[in-house]
């Protein structure tokens, strides 16, 4: 991860008066990448300090040294989720997301990911969102603050094919934007509760046919790479995790996107 971990680093710097050597700050970055691999597996109030501590193989002293508390540490894990969120919807495949394609691309990937993660989890921003909205002020501050730079991206990428002439002048990027987005979280969610892909990818589509009502005549809407389809779980509850599924959450936290 870079810009929001590194700018959190920073802070810590600026705050206390510390100087992290590289050493540091690996050790800092390894406590936060162990930190967000729990909670999106637990849940925030699942997570325990010590949880942390001994999956980062670090002391305690070493903990306490890097992160005051536990809310401190939760406030830099949104900024390392934050970074995959950024990163995933940076990563080259996917350009500056300014083409139609570029955004049937983007629902496609995130419904792949959500079958690969067993849909567990949703999203790891989201799921953030849903647990610490309404229990923290800065925290809520700095979630919308994320999902505000979010939404800048994909604004961006409507905004470029508003001017580019493939979507009409009546279409509002802010307004196309926010759509994808709820989709996105709503679907997530859903899909996470029912382990099934369906209600994600009827809302990406939904939200995608939305946007391509504003295309100018002539161009043709793309369709989709493939279905993904998943397996609902028996009537004897949800199907446990397997050891693969896992270490696919643990790369999915970490957002290794790159091209294939």
């Amino acid at each position: 991860m870079s810009s929001t971990s590194t700018a959190t680093a920073e802070e810590l710097e600026a705050a206390t008066g510390l100087s992290l050597t590289p050493k540091g700050r690996a050790t800092r970055a390894r406590i936060i990448e162990a930190a967000a691999v729990l909670i999106f597996e637990r849940g925030v109030a699942g997570t325990a300090i010590d949880d942390v501590r001994r999956a980062a193989e670090v002391s305690g002293s070493q903990m306490t040294h890097y992160f005051q508390d536990k809310r401190s540490l939760v406030h830099a894990v949104i900024g390392y989720q934050l970074d995959a969120i950024l990163e995933f919807h940076t990563q080259p495949r996917l350009g500056k997301l300014d083409s139609l394609e570029a955004l049937r691309l983007w629902a496609d990937l995130n419904i792949e990911k959500a079958v690969a993660l067993d849909l567990q989890g949703g999203c790891s921003f989201g799921s953030l969102a849903a647990e610490l909205a309404e229990s923290d002020a800065r925290m809520r501050a700095d979630l919308a603050a994320g999902y505000d730079r979010w939404a800048a991206v994909m604004r961006s990428g409507l905004a470029a094919m508003r001017r580019r002439g493939v979507l009409r002048t009546d279409a509002k990027p802010d307004v196309l934007a926010s759509v994808l987005m709820a989709a996105h979280q709503g679907g997530s969610l859903i899909s996470q509760t029912k382990r099934d892909v369906k209600p994600l990818r009827d809302a990406l589509d939904a939200a995608l046919e939305y946007v391509y009502s504003f295309a100018v005549d002539g161009v043709q809407p793309p369709r989709p790479r493939r279905r993904v389809t998943n397996t609902k779980p028996s009537s004897s509850g949800a199907k446990q995790p397997t050891s693969k599924a896992t270490a696919t959450r643990r790369a999915a936290t970490k957002n290794q996107t790159t091209s294939k």
